[in-house]
């Protein structure tokens, strides 16, 4: 691992953290900037050396140095993931605008995918400024034509729309929340709209794999909700990170 590499995974560990605090913050209406990090149990503030990526957790056990309050596993995972995340993207882009560009937007797909799963929402404070810059981002990018993007934008939105309008005539219920939508209708102007079949594909096989599975463990069968938008969220970061062997594999074995 070359310097520059190590770099891109320290950059991502740091990053993480900050989604941590977004992930804990925005659904609450908190600042993101202020107050400085602090125990969700005791409101103490935590010092920098307890504040390391990763390191602080294995070194303190998972619990506030304070009150002994047990911290969520989320922390390092979320952690481990943008740094993993970042080390790839910088090996696939090197240090340029893609690099850039793409890891802001894998970045709020892990807070997106988080808040979801625990609160069972996709905040518009991040699903519609993410749209505007995937519009803006297509304009800069050399791999993606904004009017690929716009129809991106329309088609993913649109299609999600539809369906949930479908579902509501049909059941008389909310099959498809709106974040979903304006989910699928970010992912469409950052990626444009012929990747968005391949990404909802990959989506609904983890959806059944995955959701099902935890469905059969907690034995609550179809009567727990399960959000969609994290899997939105894993399909398309899978999409974009292994676009190459994804598409060799299926222009292997065509349909």
């Amino acid at each position: 691992m070359s310097v520059a590499e190590l770099f891109s995974f320290l950059l991502g560990l740091c990053l993480g953290s900050f989604l941590n605090v977004c992930i804990y913050r925005i659904p609450a209406g908190e600042s993101i900037i202020n107050p400085p990090s602090r125990c969700p149990f005791c409101k103490e503030h935590i010092r920098f050396y307890d504040n390391i990526p990763v390191l602080s957790y294995i070194i303190l056990r998972g619990r506030c140095r304070s009150c002994g309050g047990k911290i969520s596993i989320q922390y390092p995972v979320v952690e481990i993931s943008e740094a993993l995340f970042s080390y790839i993207l910088f090996i696939k882009f090197g240090l340029s605008i893609e690099y850039i560009a793409y890891l802001a937007f894998i970045s709020s797909l892990i807070v997106i995918t988080f808040i979801d799963l625990r609160h069972m929402i996709i905040p518009d404070i991040i699903s519609i400024p993410g749209i505007i810059a995937g519009i803006v981002s297509s304009i800069i990018l050399p791999h993606i034509h904004i009017i690929d993007s716009i129809i991106g934008l329309v088609a993913g939105g649109g299609s999600f729309y539809l369906i949930a309008l479908i579902f509501l005539n049909i059941k008389g219920k909310e099959g498809m929340g709106g974040g979903d939508i304006k989910l699928i209708a970010m992912i469409g102007a950052w990626m444009g709209w012929r990747p968005l079949p391949i990404v909802v594909l990959i989506s609904s096989i983890m959806g059944i794999i995955i959701g099902g599975g935890a469905l059969l463990v907690s034995g609550e069968g179809l009567k727990k909700r399960i959000p969609f938008g994290p899997f939105l969220s894993m399909g398309a970061i899978i999409y974009l990170l292994f676009k190459e062997p994804i598409l060799s594999f299926l222009y292997r074995y065509p349909a």
